[in-house]
């Protein structure tokens, strides 16, 4: 039995729950759920809401997306290299 993770699978694992959480929020935007959403986690955590959506833009939506996803897989793959590293036989 190995301890070794593979890098790329974890980069592809990472990216895809990021991307896909944010994917979501620009899906709650775009369905003008996003706002009561903000609200609801911020007042859970004892945060009065300040902060106001800004309407949706699908070139934003794309690079949030896109920008996630990259930076999931990245943190994932550079993961699973510490990983490996440190559970080295």
């Amino acid at each position: 039995m190995t301890s070794s993770i593979g890098s790329i699978r974890t980069g592809i694992v990472l990216a895809s729950v990021v991307g896909g959480w944010h994917l979501c929020w620009a899906i709650l935007v775009a369905m003008g759920l996003a706002q009561a959403v903000i609200d609801f986690v911020l007042w859970m955590h004892f945060i009065k809401p300040v902060y106001m959506i800004a309407p949706f833009d699908f070139a934003r939506a794309i690079t949030l997306v896109v920008v996630t996803t990259i930076g999931g897989f990245l943190v994932g793959a550079v993961f699973a290299w510490v990983w490996n590293a440190l559970h080295k036989a």
